[in-house]
């Protein structure tokens, strides 16, 4: 025979999960220093300008 899975209990632990993984990552998005946001967004407009510079105009 199968085990009886209770769905509400099912459903319930899937959200759990979704709602730790989602928390996880906010961490690594919002749990940042103001030095450590400068510099990731020094890079991205470096790369942006990088990019810039070799696109070939049609």
């Amino acid at each position: 025979m199968t085990n009886v899975v209770n769905l509400r209990q099912a459903r319930k632990a899937r959200t759990r999960t979704e709602a730790e993984a989602k928390a996880a990552a906010n961490r690594v998005l919002h749990g940042r220093t103001k030095v450590q946001k400068q510099a990731g967004k020094a890079e991205a407009q470096k790369l942006a300008r990088m990019l810039d510079g070799i696109k070939r105009d049609e």
